[in-house]
């Protein structure tokens, strides 16, 4: 199974479109999968017409991610909760926008959770903790920074934002992760190699 992750469009706000090359960058996924920062639900519209959608987080018209009376997750969007945890080909993936660890004060950006130099098993733990069930895989988003890191059999993965990476407007990144029963592989793709 091929998923296109992507998280912070961020339209309108941020970005006033998502980058047509997201549609390239996702040739041929299955599922796409957005870790929050939506603003608009045109946003997984849009992105629906490439595959299936599943999202997090909340959209608000033109802010996102917090509490308020607006949000598709509270209207019944069946693509869109506050964190979801799914089953696919054999592995759990917990993806949330807001990715708050136990024990980490800061949000979590490239070398962090390395830097902590956690115990063995600490790690799967922690994430447990977070998601109530064990996940193999984590989906997240908000920092802007992509990152693809595996810690104690987790693979963490942040695909950063389109089209406000680092918060420069600018073509960012997406994710492409494949499945199968026997593994996974996670790579972040620069949407700059399609223009």
């Amino acid at each position: 199974m091929k998923i296109g992750i992507i998280s912070d469009t961020r339209v309108p706000g941020g970005a006033t479109e998502v980058p047509l090359e997201v549609i390239r960058a996702f040739e041929g996924v299955d599922l796409i999968l957005h870790a929050g920062g939506i603003h608009t639900p045109e946003v997984l519209d849009w992105l629906e017409q490439i595959a299936p959608v599943k999202a997090v987080g909340r959209i608000h018209g033109g802010q996102t991610d917090g509490p308020g009376p607006l949000s598709l997750e509270s209207e019944g969007d069946p693509r869109v909760a506050e964190q979801q945890v799914l089953q696919l080909e054999g592995h759990n993936i917990g993806m949330v926008n807001n990715l708050q660890l136990g024990g980490f004060s800061d949000e979590i950006f490239p070398g962090v959770i390395e830097a902590r130099r956690l115990p063995d098993g600490a790690v799967p733990m922690i994430v447990e903790e977070f998601f109530g069930t064990p996940v193999d895989i984590v989906v997240f988003g908000r920092t802007l920074y992509a990152m693809v890191e595996e810690h104690q059999d987790i693979l963490f993965i942040n695909p950063g934002s389109p089209s406000i990476p680092k918060n420069l407007v600018k073509l960012g990144d997406v994710a492409i992760l494949d499945l199968t029963p026997e593994g996974c592989d996670a790579r972040l793709i620069g949407l700059a190699e399609f223009t």
